[in-house]
């Protein structure tokens, strides 16, 4: 399966780390190229050398995506810090490529909601922590 991740930030690096883990191929995109970093750090090789791909360039330009394999994903996964690039760049993987398996990572639980009746996959961590912390306050 060729998963394409967008953001190479905690969460982006490590879901990329474990799905070239699983025997994936992986690519990343990130607008700075030092997050590469994140995606060598307690590697025995490179990212590169482990078989995964990494792509600088601003996922808002197709160019950008085509270059780091979009036309080729199964799964794609926005997760970058901004929740309206995260957004609009599903929706383009979803919609102009037609990408099987679109997941987003959204922190306002509301457009996350939206989104998911839209057909996106979303993750809400804030929704997580909100109902993490309700748990906790309910609780006897």
């Amino acid at each position: 399966m060729f998963i394409l991740i967008v953001g190479s930030g905690r969460v982006g690096s490590a879901v990329a780390k474990r799905a070239l883990e699983a025997g994936h191929e992986v690519s990343v995109m990130d607008s700075d190229p030092l997050s590469h970093e994140r995606l060598d750090k307690d590697q025995t090789t490179t990212w590169e050398d482990s078989g995964g791909r990494f792509t600088v360039g601003t996922a808002l330009e197709i160019d950008g995506l085509m270059e780091a394999g979009i036309e080729e994903a199964d799964v794609f996964l926005a997760a970058t810090s901004g929740d309206n690039t995260n957004l609009v760049i599903a929706q383009i993987a979803q919609r102009r490529f037609k990408v099987p398996r679109v997941v987003v990572r959204v922190a306002d639980p509301g457009r996350a909601a939206w989104y998911a009746e839209q057909g996106l996959i979303t993750i809400c961590p804030t929704q997580a922590a909100i109902d993490q912390a309700g748990d906790l306050v309910l609780a006897p």
